[in-house]
């Protein structure tokens, strides 16, 4: 409990800012905002306070600080910061992905390019967007190709060409690279995707209805066909299409608590179109509410600017949420646009609720049933291995290559919780002897913890390497040079059929190899993380093969 509390808070400035608590290894445990910091800080150390969550606050915190700052979204600003910084115990954290699939269209050009974008805005253009997933914008790529036939190709790609690509042979591009469309006609194509991505298809369909009957009376009869083809797949697409009847961009939040796991559902809505949801699973903490919970989310969402690349007219909630004004103003000032944060009950509104709140508590039982099921592979492999401590993260290796040729090395996370993506690792292999996986797998596992050792960040239970005995022998040297100890090394080999489920595990300082039944629990999870090593790692050395290609093409 903090000492002298009450001197402390008589020299709190009646400013807005944000104040953290520490615990006694001088470790943030909580951060908070507030429109008056003395008002704010002193109701913590009010008597009988019955919240449970700030009860166990008070007791850890042994001292608290502060920054003022010139406003209130400053201050949201700040405490997002440092909650994604410190990980305060008491607080809501969002783990957020890295990057959001958009589709992005090039303005900047005579013709201009559709695509697949994510990560931030960094080129000139229009993104469309977040879709919930990779599979989302390609579906959506896919469609307008095949409507209204815009080019994907990169600029050196379209610069470059001679004569039409396959896309052009199969009507997904009318081939500007080779003049076989004018800039009039292609702006035409660029006009009627925007308008259908942004939910007009009202407006397209009448567009190119007066343009088929001026290519008829015109008797330009082949295009006329084209037009009429379009067309049909325009009204069958939109009779597929769940549209909200308005035009605005909407996001939908809405979360539920099971078995003490948190799960908030983000429904997307575009030009009054329905893109799909995605759901997120903070870390959260016991005894807290569903609007609390929300208030702290929403603001970390749209901290980040990958959610920011298209502005919000309404957000709508499914509970009533603490700050709802202070974060609407917030949200203003961030998108430099109207914004309102609404939880109202017109039937609309009810029927967005219900989808998001009917996905939350879906994803959320799956994500708890895959909870168990990992814990049950986690518990398998200890037995299966022998461990006398149950391991809580693995880190798998492989090494990928052509011929030696563009050699790449990779590094995959897992613990208890699944695939860590974050911390994933490549690696460019040089100075090694084409081909030899020996001394390539020795080089990525050197400068892996060589890194991890100078940084004193600790190691994994278990390193997991694709191979035989050879790559066992090859890591063990690797790591008895560096000093590395207290770590399982295991090298996992594939039978001589090289099917699934007839692995041999190879672990170092034993002399019998492991085989489990195919459908042993522990085999799925060694199976999986070796797979999306490897997976990782031919993606790596692909994209350093092709534009090796690229570049000798040239």
């Amino acid at each position: 409990m903090i000492d002298d509390y009450s001197k402390k808070c008589a020299q709190l400035p009646e400013k807005p800012g944000v104040y953290f608590f520490r615990n006694a290894q001088q470790k943030i445990i909580y951060v908070g905002k507030a429109k008056n910091l003395k008002k704010r800080v002193s109701q913590y150390f009010r008597k009988n306070i019955s919240d449970i969550k700030t009860n166990a606050l008070m007791q850890s915190a042994v001292d608290f600080h502060f920054t003022i700052t010139e406003n209130e979204v400053q201050a949201l600003l700040l405490e997002s910061n440092l909650i994604k910084e410190h990980h305060p115990k008491y607080n809501i954290l969002l783990r957020d992905d890295k990057s959001y699939p958009y589709l992005f269209l090039s303005t900047d050009e005579d013709f201009p390019r559709l695509d697949f974008h994510r990560g931030e805005k960094r080129k000139k253009g229009r993104y469309f967007g977040p879709y919930p997933n990779a599979g989302s914008v390609r579906d959506n790529l896919a469609i307008i190709q095949k409507l209204f036939q815009l080019r994907q190709c990169s600029d050196s790609f379209f610069k470059a060409r001679s004569r039409p690509c396959l896309q052009y042979q199969i009507a997904r591009c009318t081939a500007p690279c080779v003049q076989y469309v004018s800039k009039a006609q292609y702006q035409e194509q660029v006009h009627d995707a925007i308008q259908f991505l942004e939910g007009k298809n009202k407006a397209v369909i009448q567009a190119i209805e007066k343009r088929m009957s001026i290519a008829s009376r015109d008797q330009a009869y082949e295009s006329a066909a084209q037009l009429r083809d379009l067309l049909i797949r325009l009204q069958q697409l939109k009779s597929q299409q769940f549209v909200t009847g308005g035009r605005w961009n909407i996001d939908v939040f809405s979360a539920v608590e099971e078995a003490g796991q948190w799960g908030v559902a983000v429904l997307t809505i575009r030009h009054g179109q329905l893109l799909g949801h995605k759901t997120f699973f903070p870390n959260v903490v016991d005894n807290i509410s569903a609007g609390e919970v929300l208030t702290a989310f929403i603001a970390q969402y749209y901290l980040n600017p990958i959610h920011r690349l298209q502005p919000i007219d309404r957000v709508i909630t499914t509970d009533v949420m603490t700050d709802r004004l202070w974060l609407q103003n917030a949200l203003q000032t961030l998108f430099q646009h109207h914004v309102k944060i609404l939880q109202g009950k017109n039937k609309a509104i009810r029927e967005w609720q219900t989808i998001a709140s009917t996905n939350a508590a879906s994803d959320l039982q799956q994500r708890l049933l895959e909870k168990k099921r990992l814990h049950g592979q986690w518990e398998a492999l200890q037995f299966a291995l022998q461990l006398s401590n149950a391991p809580s993260r693995i880190e798998c290796f492989d090494i990928s290559h052509t011929a030696g040729e563009s050699t790449k090395g990779s590094c995959v996370v897992f613990d208890d919780t699944g695939p860590l993506s974050r911390e994933y690792r490549q690696f460019t292999v040089d100075n090694v002897t084409p081909g030899d996986d020996y001394a390539a797998l020795s080089a990525v596992l050197t400068r892996r913890y060589t890194r991890l050792k100078m940084e004193n960040k600790p190691l994994p239970d278990v390193i997991m390497v694709d191979g035989g005995k050879g790559q066992l022998n090859a890591s063990a040297r690797a790591l008895e040079a560096l000093q590395v100890s207290g770590v399982v090394l295991l090298a996992v080999a594939k039978g001589k059929a090289r099917k699934p489920g007839k692995e041999r595990l190879f672990i170092w300082g034993r002399d019998r190899a492991i085989q489990l039944s195919p459908d042993h629990a522990a085999l799925h999870l060694i199976q999986w993380i070796r797979d999306e090593a490897h997976r990782f790692a031919i993606t790596s050395h692909r994209k350093a093969r092709d534009k090796k290609s690229l570049q000798s093409g040239f």
